[in-house]
């Protein structure tokens, strides 16, 4: 199993201030950034494991010195506890974008209004669980339903390793409930598309065509500043060969809607050679297929019982509401642990 490891850590801290201290390390400043920035994550890791223990330490300590202490001393270790399984994610990470940012679009799928009202209710799943997280969000793109919810939305999250982390959620979403626009108050099945590409720098070697693609502007649609519904500032791009579709609408101007809606195709299409290469590992180890397919990797039954589980680990939870309000963990360390235990 893979574990924490921090004399490993302190050991690669170790070599990478060896190298920052080389002479001419910034010649290259593609590497030299690479680095520099390895080098800020381990020394964070390190710093927060440290603080961990000691505050674990005082904890036991005061415990030892009185046992009447029991019951404060143990909500006090809960959360330190759950800081260590996080910090515990670090040692699962070995993609090449898992410890960087990450840009998610979520696309309402079969099942028309109840998929758009879907839609909506995972964005706000996942602003919830960013939230939680302390992952900082920006919501780039929001395109409403015709009469509830959304068709899709785009937003980036920034962190340690949002990507390694969010992988864990792509794929089709699937609900089944009581429909709140059915007359009848039948249940009703839908889905929902969740895909999630590593946020890339915007030197990142992706090369694209220009003519590959098409640019359409259109009228902002959504609530915003001053410039909203008065200029045809949003951008959407198809990328032809593949028909990945990025629409932004956010940014002050057309050029930067432009720019950023490029740079979410570059990390898209990142994405897609990411996928078909774990898909090639995967084939080789004969392993099991992690759900980038058209079969929905989890579902949430709201009716006629309360149950969310991960078709891929098989885990789940009762506490539907819970869930639904950004408690994700346990499904995604599941996720990782499996993929780790496959091999990565």
């Amino acid at each position: 199993m893979v574990t924490f490891d921090p004399d490993r850590l302190k050991a690669r801290l170790a070599e990478l201030e060896q190298e920052l201290g080389q002479p001419g390390f910034w010649d290259d400043q593609q590497h030299a950034a690479a680095v520099s920035a390895e080098h800020a994550r381990v020394a964070r890791r390190l710093e927060r494991y440290d603080r961990l223990r000691h505050e674990f330490d005082d904890a036991r300590e005061l415990l030892a010195l009185d046992e009447s202490l029991a019951v404060e001393v143990a909500g006090a270790i809960a959360p330190l506890h759950r800081e260590l399984e996080r910090l515990q994610e670090d040692a699962l990470f070995s993609g090449e974008y898992d410890s960087g940012d990450a840009v998610v679009t979520i696309q309402s799928d079969a099942g028309g209004t109840d998929a758009q009202d879907w839609a909506e209710i995972l964005l706000r799943m996942y602003l919830r669980w960013t939230e939680q997280r302390g992952f900082p969000t920006e919501v780039l793109d929001l395109s409403p339903g015709e009469e509830y919810g959304i068709k899709s939305a785009t937003f980036t999250v920034k962190g340690d390793n949002a990507y390694g982390i969010l992988k864990a959620e792509r794929g089709k979403h699937r609900l089944v409930r009581l429909s709140p626009f059915d007359s009848a108050h039948r249940r009703h099945t839908s889905f929902a598309q969740v895909i999630v590409a590593p946020l890339l720098p915007d030197d990142a070697a992706v090369e694209i065509n220009d003519d590959d693609l098409r640019i359409d502007t259109f009228r902002s649609s959504g609530a915003g500043g001053q410039h909203v519904n008065k200029t045809d500032s949003a951008v959407r791009i198809t990328h032809l060969p593949s028909n990945i579709v990025v629409s932004v609408q956010n940014e002050r101007s057309q050029s930067s809607n432009k720019d950023t809606a490029m740079k979410i195709l570059r990390s898209r299409l990142a994405e897609r050679a990411e996928q078909a290469r774990e898909a090639e590992l995967a084939r080789e180890r004969g392993g099991v297929n992690m759900g980038f397919g058209g079969s929905a990797v989890r579902s949430y039954v709201l009716h006629p019982y309360q149950l969310v589980k991960d078709h891929r680990t098989d885990y789940e939870m009762g506490n539907t509401q819970a869930v639904l309000d950004g408690d994700l963990d346990g499904f995604i360390r599941a996720y990782l642990l499996q993929v780790a235990g496959n091999g990565g």
